[in-house]
């Protein structure tokens, strides 16, 4: 139970350093700086693949035993799930915020 609990607290703390990178790039991109929005959304996808291996690990464990699932263990899927959903979010939002920022500086208009 012991390493279930680690992995559990594995998979909540890849997610959330993914997730605030994110919400960082978005931030990034609404100021112009889609560069540091691009790497920012690098750094997530690589705490979110520490979070993907750990997981990976507990579907090993899984195959290998039964057991319980603790409501820490609901609480990290819950967690991986929203930072998949917020990364796409990002990456589209960025996305509009790239393509206003081309719209605006073709029309000679900056805000």
């Amino acid at each position: 139970m012991e390493n279930l609990e680690l992995i559990s607290c594995q998979l909540i703390a890849a997610s959330g350093t993914a997730k605030s990178c994110y919400i960082e790039a978005i931030e990034a991109a609404k100021t112009g700086d889609f560069e540091q929005a691009e790497d920012l959304i690098k750094e997530g996808s690589e705490a979110f693949l520490q979070g993907h291996s750990a997981h990976a690990s507990l579907i090993q464990m899984s195959a290998q035993q039964d057991f319980n699932v603790p409501l820490l263990l609901v609480h990290a899927e819950d967690q991986m799930m929203n930072c998949e959903m917020m990364k796409i979010f990002a990456e589209q939002n960025i996305y509009l915020l790239k393509e206003n920022q081309q719209l605006k500086s073709a029309f000679g208009r900056t805000q």
